[in-house]
């Protein structure tokens, strides 16, 4: 699992007065490529590249101007080249801010096609 922060700036907030949720979409991507590059290889970085295939978003509470909002996001159900990162946004009360499974894509660079996930590199993203 790895953890990541954001906090709710002025231009995140919206006209009903909290993070917007194409926020929240930007805040997940970010989560996963801060993660890919905290844990990958030097060399799979160069290879390799993430697209994303499918989003599944729960959006359970508002975050306000200039609260702290953590990120916890691991990945599981590997299948071919595609594996689900779940992720989960706590506010600073601890509670969930938003649910994500978002279903990621491992793709070959020099090919410019979807490539197996190696189980290695799969070991890098499980919760434990």
């Amino acid at each position: 699992m790895f953890r990541w922060q954001f906090v709710a700036l002025p231009e995140d907030i919206d006209e009903l007065g909290h993070v917007n949720n194409a926020v929240y979409v930007r805040w997940l991507q970010d989560a996963a490529t801060s993660h890919w590059y905290a844990v990958a290889p030097p060399e799979d970085v160069a290879r390799y590249f993430w697209v994303i295939s499918r989003h599944e978003i729960d959006y359970l509470r508002a975050t306000l101007p200039g609260e702290v909002v953590e990120a916890e996001t691991w990945g599981e159900n590997p299948r071919g080249a595609r594996f689900d990162r779940c992720t989960v946004l706590r506010g600073p009360d601890g509670l969930e801010r938003v649910k994500a499974r978002t279903t990621w894509v491992l793709m070959d660079r020099e090919l410019a096609r979807p490539a197996r996930v190696p189980k290695a590199m799969m070991a890098l993203f499980e919760r434990g």
